[in-house]
């Protein structure tokens, strides 16, 4: 964990933004008034703070009219002052509580909300999220578990950073509006010949500085327990997600037992750092709860020798305590929340490093293989030199040209790098050097496994473009075509279409899209692996029928697709040695 001040200004760089932001003003407004409600809260425990004195003196004198008074309506005191009852303080006191919660959980939405955007707005720009997924360390500091910190770390963060924020305010409030009247209620004290003037405010003040103290060296783990906890939970709850999208393939291999040792070996590193958290937990809680219990007895105690020698009465000795315990209180707010303060920070740490990957990501988005439309007709790489994360070499200084109406097929062994060359030739893999040439016009990558989005089919076969670019008929023309005609009348039909269709289907499915979007060069990275050779075949000349303009390049190993195409590229390379691309006879 970093040091403090590193710690304070991630949490201001965090908070900032949205008060500056375009909804500035309604957002300044609500926490104005959230603040003015919380300080209204303070007032009325002054109020209460000499409303107590008033009703224990009128017990003591067994005054019955002030008494009801007090409790009903309302007392002028010599002063002047109306003292208002009970009922009345109550009345506004709940008013005040249920809109100081009401607008908090206002403000708490709208700022997430907010928090929220900008999260996905800069993970998804420049591609972010890919990069960021490419570096991901064993450590995973700022990468790991992008969805739970855009879930739940935004959230605890808008909610802790309110609730702490504003509690804070709350007890700094408290302590100057109850320090004087403890001063002039605690008199002077004598110790070894000296008058000590307000002597129980330095009590306060040693007692809570003493508090802080302890509980700081009790509760520091917490800190990096609380940041370990939230990644661990992360991690379980990833690998439940991930069994549940491959209930098939664990079913078909068999492999419940391992699956159940992963889940068990994450939930036990869970259990694990959770027991830790549990050890810490239990002595700053045994510690907080006897710092409090001491507190509540400790100004009595304190103040009890004024009141039996006579100085102060029954109603001055209990406003004594009470304005004791708001200071002690408010000085010892440190102690009181620091378990909310550990687990505040761990988040603070986990969105600011995120933001930090994040920045990162876009600030070598220019990096890499660079993408550049030209003015030609060719579609291709120049001058590229491809590199694996951790440096390798896959190609270097390689020029590709790609000729419109010039069909490609791309092949070589497993691993040589194929699925990288696509990559680059869509112009996401960051690690490199060079150009991509694009010409003017359209262009569609379809990986060897589809992207299946939730949502109904129509959607899934639209995408990456609105269902509401093409009409029924497109759709189900192009559904025939691909040879999922069954699936036409599901078109509206909800459901988690990447389980419930078969990786044939789904390749299918990612051919419609191609016949849907008709773009002028359509990119395969064995796309049509999981069907049989007669069915790819097919598929192929539906696409040339269907799509006379576009230009086909496939990354294949079937020789019997090689065959369908104009131009047959090998890629070669030796482990550990840059490859090459080499024309072959077709």
């Amino acid at each position: 964990m970093r040091g403090l001040g590193p710690f304070l200004r991630d949490a201001w760089r965090l908070a900032k933004p949205y008060f500056n932001a375009e909804e500035k003003w309604s957002a300044r407004g609500l926490l104005l008034i959230i603040v003015v409600l919380n300080l209204s809260m303070v007032g009325m425990s002054v109020v209460l703070n000499y409303w107590n004195r008033l009703i224990y003196n009128s017990l003591q004198d067994k005054d019955w009219g002030s008494f009801i008074s007090l409790l009903f309506w309302y007392k002028k005191l010599p002063s002047g002052f109306l003292m208002p009852g009970f009922c009345e303080i109550a009345v506004v006191f709940i008013l005040v509580a249920v809109y100081r919660t009401y607008l908090n959980q206002w403000l708490q939405i709208r700022w997430r909300r907010w928090m929220t955007d900008r999260f996905i707005d800069d993970w998804l720009a420049d591609r972010a999220f890919y990069r960021v997924s490419l570096a991901t360390s064993a450590q995973g500091t700022g990468t790991d578990n992008p969805d739970q910190r855009i879930a739940e770390d935004v959230r605890s963060f808008v909610s802790d950073t309110l609730s702490l924020g504003l509690d804070l305010l709350s007890n700094v409030v408290t302590l100057f509006s109850f320090l004087s009247i403890l001063w002039e209620l605690s008199g002077s004290l004598p110790i070894l010949g000296l008058d000590i003037p307000g002597y129980m405010v330095w009590v306060a003040l040693l007692y809570s500085i003493a508090g802080s103290g302890l509980a700081h060296w009790i509760g520091r783990p917490l800190v990096a327990l609380n940041f370990f906890q939230q990644r661990v939970e992360a991690n379980f709850r990833f690998a439940l997600v991930r069994l549940r999208e491959n209930v098939e393939g664990v079913a078909l291999y068999g492999g419940e037992r391992e699956e159940k040792r992963g889940l068990v070996q994450d939930f036990s590193a869970l259990m694990a750092n959770w027991w830790a958290i549990m050890r810490r937990m239990k002595g700053l809680n045994a510690f907080v709860a006897g710092f409090g219990q001491v507190a509540s007895v400790f100004p009595l105690v304190v103040a009890s020798p004024r009141f039996f020698a006579g100085v102060m009465d029954l109603g001055t000795l209990f406003q004594t305590v009470d304005a004791f315990g708001q200071v002690q209180g408010a000085m010892s707010w440190f102690v009181s929340s620091y378990s909310a303060l550990a687990s505040w920070r761990a988040t603070v740490e986990r969105l600011a490093t995120f933001h930090r990957a994040i920045q990162a990501a876009h600030a070598h988005a220019s990096e890499g293989v660079t993408n550049e439309t030209t003015e030609g007709t060719d579609f291709g790489l120049s001058h590229v030199t491809l590199t694996l994360p951790d440096g390798q070499t896959l190609l270097q200084d390689v020029n590709l040209p790609l000729h419109p109406g010039t069909s490609v097929v791309i092949q070589g062994r497993s691993g040589t790098g194929k699925s990288t060359l696509f990559r680059a030739l869509a112009g996401i893999w960051p690690f490199g050097t060079g150009h991509v040439r694009r010409p003017a016009g359209s262009s569609l990558f379809l990986p060897q496994r589809p992207y299946i989005p939730l949502g109904t089919l129509r959607h899934a076969v639209a995408y990456p473009l609105s269902p509401c670019d093409f009409d029924d008929a497109e759709i189900m023309a192009a559904l025939t075509d691909a040879g999922l005609a069954h699936l036409a009348p599901r078109l509206d039909d909800a459901d988690s279409w990447s389980q419930r269709l078969s990786g044939g289907e789904q390749q299918r499915l990612a051919l419609a899209r191609a016949l849907l979007v008709k773009p002028d060069w359509l990119f395969l990275d064995e796309a049509t692996a999981s069907l049989d050779p007669q069915s790819e075949a097919e598929l192929y000349a539906t696409l040339k029928r269907r799509l006379p303009g576009t230009t086909i390049i496939s990354i294949a190993h079937r020789d019997t697709i090689a065959a369908l195409h104009d131009r047959r590229i090998i890629f070669e390379r030796e482990t550990g040695h840059p490859g090459r691309l080499a024309d072959a006879a077709n």
